[in-house]
């Protein structure tokens, strides 16, 4: 319950200063976490990432002063943090289709992002498997791609792994010498611009190939959940249950490292196929 009202806290702080200055550590500070856990949590439960929200809300609220005063463009836009009125027009647009001047007009079709909020909601109990792993530094060893969270993340993840060959993976598994054996998939940082580096690989201590891009993982705690079922769905169910019920209700907080997907040899698509998610995770 102390996670949700950190969580409702820090909303009202952004809401509070969207006409002025945001400051990330203080929103973390609010939240008593990290700035990187905050916006891990906020991507996986709001689906938008933490700038990318705000961005649309002070365009919300921009559209809002524009149909009910007569403000200037440019005095709207410098409220909201663009420092110009071309650069203010351009994102104006990006969200709502028309510019600035035609949202002054009567029947114009805008948007609206809406507040967040978060309620407690009652449900069934249902146990998730997990383990805390001690692990040394290591290596993945494969290809990487880079994807927007904001342009459906899933999907482009989907894309890139159904374009993974036999070839390719006859390349790769001879290289997996460390547990987690097999293929593994690994979300990079997420970028200031809302990307991230996506990898499909094997961890391994084997030098990288040339052909082939290494992701070094420092030693740390992981998280590891086990996943039971048919994928995507299965994983898809624990990615959401880690940062809704893990995180909210365990002192435990993300850190700042690359996220892994484990996946066994077999059918995917079978009810009983294992699979497992690695999440770094530090004491708060």
């Amino acid at each position: 319950m102390d996670n949700l009202e950190n969580m409702k806290r820090a909303i009202d702080y952004i809401e509070e200063n969207l006409a002025g200055e945001i400051e990330y550590p203080k929103i973390a500070q609010i939240a008593l976490c990290s700035q990187y856990h905050f916006k891990r949590m906020f991507v996986f439960l709001i689906g938008t990432p933490l700038s990318e929200y705000i961005r649309r809300r002070r365009l919300t609220l921009a559209a809002l002063d524009l149909q009910n005063t007569d403000d200037k463009v440019i005095d709207i836009a410098v409220k909201y943090g663009y420092s110009s009125a071309d650069a203010f027009s351009r994102a104006f647009q990006g969200m709502h289709a028309v510019t600035p001047s035609q949202a002054r007009k009567k029947d114009v079709r805008l948007k609206v992002q809406p507040r967040v909020s978060f309620t407690l909601s009652l449900k069934g109990v249902i146990e998730m498997n997990y383990r805390i792993v001690e692990k040394k530094a290591f290596s993945i060893v494969g290809i990487k791609e880079r994807f927007s969270y904001v342009e459906d993340l899933g999907a482009s993840v989907g894309k890139m792994w159904n374009s993974v060959s036999e070839k390719l993976m006859g390349k790769l598994l001879p290289l997996a010498n460390a547990e987690p054996g097999g293929l593994v998939g690994a979300y990079s940082e997420m970028y200031e611009d809302n990307t991230t580096d996506y990898y499909i690989g094997v961890i391994t201590t084997e030098d990288c190939p040339a052909d082939f891009v290494k992701l070094d993982i420092a030693a740390q705690t992981w998280a590891v959940f086990e996943i039971e079922g048919a994928l995507p769905t299965a994983m898809s169910e624990i990615w959401g249950r880690i940062f809704s019920e893990f995180f909210p209700t365990t002192d435990y907080q993300h850190t700042p490292s690359p996220e892994i997907e484990w996946y066994s040899q077999g059918d995917m698509s079978s009810s009983t196929y294992k699979s497992e998610i690695w999440i770094p995770i530090e004491k708060k």
